[in-house]
């Protein structure tokens, strides 16, 4: 019999629904043990509902009382980093939401505590893990689409005033950014997983109609190594909300249209003409079981990552390539300059905070 494995939910708000059915999928091989959360009240009242045996509002106490095997880490974005780190070093393996961290250096620090404990900390990029994203993959990596060329990458989310009123929304501090780093970050790192490594970006960034002090609206454009030239929308401001993504190859158009999940019916797939190749055709059509871009698409890859003592797939290189081109397009918008990979190093301030130690715009200019 496979072993089961102990989780605790760090959070209990919104996005804790998802996580729940995320255990539930997995039909008894990951049990939640324990909650936490620092509203007593929010935390007795999901343990109840949920059926999880134990509440918690201290999260170290937590960790040394339980010894949970995975942690699945649910809080605002600030506490990512040193939640994530404290439960490695207590021997758990964690799947965080994003963002993960709040800058290169706090994801630096906890590759640090991965190789120094043996154990991962993944962030939850669920559009990687649906079965006709890794189909798609397998058809770019043996080369039957042809070259990618141009791709479109466009989070367009509508997020008004009522949900910049929470406190920790719309903050440096708390948030740790705007729609580049909590909403299109999702829709970015699905680009990065289909398009491969990335080598330049150019931005703008701006705070056009939100009281805030992030940005409600970014634009990139990236070349990436295979020579493939791609665009970036993020906005919070797109009453008509959509995500895109767009991948042009020498023998195809491959388009993903959703929100904020998709299945195999969600794609698209246009051949180049004039010819109709009927084999590519075939092979597009050739869909493994539907399996959605879920949470628990995810934490099924991630308990297998476990069994194997393998690194996840969105830990290490993988979640660095997607934080540090969010920090590149921040540092190029900030800045008036274009980035290049692997130039933003220790002793460069955009390494330590995306906004580089000031204040890059003020807020809205309706305010």
């Amino acid at each position: 019999m496979s072993k089961i494995y102990r989780a605790v939910l760090v959070g209990t708000g919104s996005i804790c629904e998802a996580h729940l059915r995320a255990v539930e999928s997995t039909e008894g091989q990951v049990e939640l043990v324990a909650a936490v959360d620092l509203d007593q009240d929010r935390v007795d009242a999901f343990c109840k509902r949920a059926n999880v045996p134990a509440a918690y509002t201290d999260y170290t106490k937590m960790l040394q009382e339980v010894g949970p095997d995975i942690v699945l880490v649910a809080t605002p974005p600030s506490q990512h980093a040193a939640m994530s780190i404290e439960a490695m070093e207590a021997g758990a393996w964690v799947l965080c939401e994003k963002p993960l961290c709040g800058s290169l250096a706090e994801l630096d620090r906890i590759r640090e505590a991965e190789q120094r404990t043996g154990c991962y900390t993944a962030c939850v990029f669920q559009m990687r893990f649906a079965s006709s994203n890794l189909h798609l993959k397998r058809l770019i990596d043996a080369g039957q689409l042809g070259r990618p060329l141009v791709g479109v990458c466009n989070t367009l989310w509508y997020r008004d005033a009522a949900y910049y009123a929470v406190p920790w929304r719309g903050r440096w501090e708390t948030e740790l950014g705007g729609p580049t780093m909590g909403l299109g970050i999702h829709a970015m790192d699905h680009f990065l997983d289909l398009f491969g490594e990335w080598e330049e970006v150019r931005a703008m960034a701006g705070t056009l109609d939100r009281d805030i002090e992030v940005e409600d609206v970014s634009m990139a454009m990236v070349r990436f190594s295979n020579g493939a030239f791609g665009s970036i929308v993020n906005s919070a401001l797109s009453p008509r909300q959509e995500t895109n993504l767009r991948l042009d190859f020498q023998r195809a158009t491959v388009e993903l249209t959703h929100l904020y999940g998709y299945t195999r019916d969600s794609w698209k797939v246009t051949l180049a003409p004039p010819a109709q190749d009927d084999s590519l055709l075939q092979a597009w059509q050739s869909y493994p079981p539907d399996v959605g871009s879920t949470h628990g698409a995810q934490l099924t890859a991630f308990v297998k990552n476990m069994e194997r003592g393998e690194c996840p797939h969105t830990s290490g290189i993988e979640a660095r390539r997607t934080i540090e081109l969010l920090t590149a397009i921040y540092k190029s918008a900030f800045t008036n300059r274009p980035v290049l990979r692997g130039s933003i190093e220790p002793g460069d301030p955009y390494y330590t905070q995306l906004h580089g130690g000031g204040k890059p715009y003020s807020a809205s200019p309706n305010t």
